[in-house]
């Protein structure tokens, strides 16, 4: 469920990001700590060019620890697997399909055939970006996405001191 933008929320994602977001549609997931974490995206920017990436990762601590992981080589790892595990390019199949599906849900009547058939993440056949994966885990929920929901449990508890120090 993308829950609305509200009080200090705008202010506290252009922190987060270190600009000023663009194309928000709502907050899709909360950190812990009460802090959006994860964005939906409109599938266009206000200048109206094409974004695929409906659920962007605001967090900087979940951000930096997927930077670390594409670093660390699980990417790749992921890519090797799905291409020999059926059940798991099936899974994943069925996260792309998914993702389209909260795409299409969210934008209404805004269509970009730009985008059309897009997700993201490298879904359906390959592994692209763990930021990617790990906010439409995070805002789908367990069980949707299986490469995102393995991301998230590498990230660990990445909340456990806040995103952002107050002050």
């Amino acid at each position: 469920m993308i829950e609305r933008i509200g009080g200090s929320d705008e202010a506290t994602i252009a922190a987060q990001l270190g600009r000023t977001p663009r194309g928000l549609a709502g907050i899709a997931w909360r950190c812990p700590c009460g802090k959006p974490g994860v964005v939906a995206t409109l599938p266009a920017l206000p200048d109206g060019t094409p974004f695929p990436t409906t659920y962007y990762l605001t967090c900087p601590r979940a951000a930096a620890a997927c930077s670390t992981l594409e670093a660390e080589g699980v990417m790749r790892d992921m890519s090797e697997r799905l291409a020999i595990d059926e059940e798991l390019a099936a899974a994943y199949r069925a996260a792309h399909d998914a993702y389209l599906a909260d795409r299409l849900a969210l934008s209404g009547e805004l269509v970009v055939p730009q985008i059309e058939g897009v997700s993201a993440g490298g879904m359906p056949d390959r592994v692209k970006c763990l930021h990617a994966l790990a906010a439409h885990a995070l805002s789908a929920g367990p069980g949707v996405n299986p490469l995102g929901d393995e991301t998230v449990a590498l990230l660990g508890e990445f909340w456990t001191r806040p995103c952002l120090e107050e002050g």
